[in-house]
């Protein structure tokens, strides 16, 4: 069941105090489809998202269906071009982040908010969709990470896609933690510089 295939992957999240570094001031989202989903009514996750408690991811709620919808229509346009692409996790932006995921072989696109035509900004909910268009058609491939770098009132957004919610999640938690290590040596080599 997808549902517990979610509650798993979010108790994976919530024992990592690394993966909290890469939460969004939006907030995280991690959403799984059913099989052949083509509505969002048939995407589960977290509703009030994933947020931070003493350092550390908590979910809200439990996982339930029409809970982002934004994360939703994100990974229905994936699926329409890869059915087993069926879930994805957001988080914050950082070019280390990206510069991390490369580094793992993941395949990585972009598109750029600034670049929407206008009779997409004017169709609510249809931006997701256009931009996972446009990150397909840049890589071409279905890309297993997904960014924009914000636009006026727009957080900037990375977006891990994967086949389930338990695998994006250990995905999650492999980046978080060569991310926390790559901060860790930013700040050894800037006080070894001060001490100099």
């Amino acid at each position: 069941m997808e549902i517990d295939k979610v509650k798993k992957a979010v108790s994976i999240l919530e024992n990592s105090s690394e993966f909290a570094a890469l939460i969004p001031e939006v907030r995280s989202n991690l959403v799984m489809a059913v099989e052949g989903a083509e509505r969002i009514e048939q995407v589960i996750g977290i509703p009030g998202r994933i947020t931070i408690v003493n350092g550390k991811p908590r979910s809200v709620m439990e996982p339930d269906f029409m809970s982002s919808s934004h994360m939703a229509r994100l990974v229905l346009s994936v699926m329409k071009h890869d059915p087993t692409k069926k879930s994805a996790l957001n988080m914050k932006y950082d070019p280390i982040i990206l510069e991390i995921c490369k580094k793992l072989g993941l395949k990585v696109s972009s598109y750029n908010r600034a670049q929407e035509p206008e009779d997409v900004k004017n169709v609510e909910g249809s931006t997701i969709q256009w931009g996972v268009e446009t990150a397909i058609e840049n890589a071409g491939t279905i890309p297993d990470v997904i960014y924009h770098k914000g636009a006026w009132g727009k957080e900037p957004m990375i977006c891990l896609i994967g086949s389930d919610a338990v695998k994006v999640a250990e995905m999650g938690i492999c980046i978080a933690r060569l991310f926390d290590i790559r901060k860790n040596e930013k700040v050894k080599h800037s006080n070894m510089q001060t001490t100099v």
